[in-house]
């Protein structure tokens, strides 16, 4: 009897062909990695059409916050603890974004009563800009609950000391008042700053006037002022001015304050100054030395003549030595440095010619006065 083979249905087009108890063993296994392929397989994502697959974008986002912003769109803070723009450095700054445009985007804050953005930091950028005649500036729009915005300002600028110190010791009592005045401590706190620092800024508004307004442009730094705080207002302007004048460097002016503490000189202007000029010349506070160099000898004879008067004379000569003495800026009595002084004197005499101690030599007329002066103070 011939084979006969039953012819199997052809499968839908497209389907694989399977028959055969091999297909039945292999059939499950294929599923199988079908599956493991499709678990393998990456999924993409709409966005993932559109990023960045270049090696510089790695680990970059983009700021959905960053704009380019129209200068008329803007304005500055009314608030900000920054009163006072160097209009030097200003011109230099726009000079500078006219050149190579802003190198650094400001930040701004929407504010959607007025429709327009308010400079949170970086005002200084802006006015530059407009100084440069740039149409529009790079800024990054921030959103900053009103009670925090003093604080990040004040923390901008103290910490990178952009602001002058009457500014920020203005900005810090303002602090004090918003936080519903909380202590020092807590202001000091919230702006990072040390305590001893905080009040160093403060003593800023003890300050006559003309001070603050140097400070403000410059002209007086704030460790300079510290030398001003606790004199009298005549003595504060004296030296004041000599500092501004001279560029003296904050010691100098810490020993200049001292020694017109130590001299308890009457609260005027004019023998404030007059003394000032004596303490930079040697002639107070300065330590004992061998000998004592410029100054006209003449300038002391009548102050010697004052004191071999006062030696033997009545109250009202006491009183003029006392005036003499303070016109002269002659400091407190000191014992050690009178020993120094007469130490000083004869290795000075030691050294001198002959020629100078005779009558008409260089020496002999000064050092006449000194004799007479002592010899009456050392007989009364």
């Amino acid at each position: 009897m011939p084979r006969t083979e039953t012819a199997s249905p052809r499968p839908e087009s497209g389907a694989p062909i399977l028959g055969g108890a091999d297909d039945d063993v292999l059939a499950p296994a294929r599923i199988a990695g079908r599956g493991a392929a499709a678990k393998g397989r990456r999924r993409f994502t709409v966005d993932a059409l559109f990023a960045d697959g270049r090696p510089q974008a790695v680990g970059v986002g983009d700021l959905p916050d960053a704009k380019e912003i129209r200068l008329d769109r803007i304005e500055g803070d009314p608030d900000q603890p920054r009163r006072t723009f160097d209009e030097a450095k200003l011109a230099e700054l726009a000079a500078s974004i006219g050149r190579e445009g802003v190198l650094q985007p400001i930040a701004v804050r929407y504010d959607a009563g007025r429709d327009v953005y308010v400079v949170l930091h970086g005002e200084r950028r802006w006015r530059a800009a407009r100084a440069a005649g740039l149409a529009a500036i790079p800024a990054i729009v921030r959103e900053v609950p009103q009670e925090r915005r003093l604080i990040q300002q004040l923390m901008e600028n103290i910490v990178r000391d952009d602001l002058n110190a009457v500014d920020r010791a203005a900005a810090l009592r303002a602090l004090k008042v918003q936080l519903d005045d909380a202590p020092w401590e807590a202001v000091a706190e919230a702006v990072g700053v040390r305590r001893s620092r905080l009040f160093q800024l403060l003593g800023t508004e003890k300050l006559p006037d003309a001070a603050r307004d140097d400070i403000r442009a410059g002209r007086l730094s704030e460790k300079q002022s510290r030398a001003l705080q606790g004199l009298p207002p005549g003595q504060q302007e004296a030296l004041r001015a000599a500092i501004v004048a001279e560029e003296l460097p904050a010691e100098e002016a810490m020993r200049l304050a001292r020694a017109l503490r130590d001299a308890h000189l009457p609260d005027d202007e004019a023998a404030a100054a007059t003394a000032l000029a004596g303490f930079r010349a040697g002639e107070a506070t300065a330590p004992p030395r061998a000998a004592t160099d410029g100054g006209d000898p003449a300038a002391a004879a009548p102050l010697l003549a004052a004191l071999a008067a006062a030696a033997v004379g009545a109250r009202a000569d006491r009183q003029a030595l006392t005036r003499a003495a303070d016109a002269a800026g002659a400091p407190p009595y000191d014992a050690d440095r009178l020993r120094a002084e007469v130490l000083a004197l004869a290795q000075t005499l030691a050294r001198a010619p002959a020629a100078d101690l005779r009558p008409g030599g260089a020496a002999y007329a000064p050092l006449a006065a000194l004799c007479g002066a002592l010899d009456a103070v050392l007989r009364s």
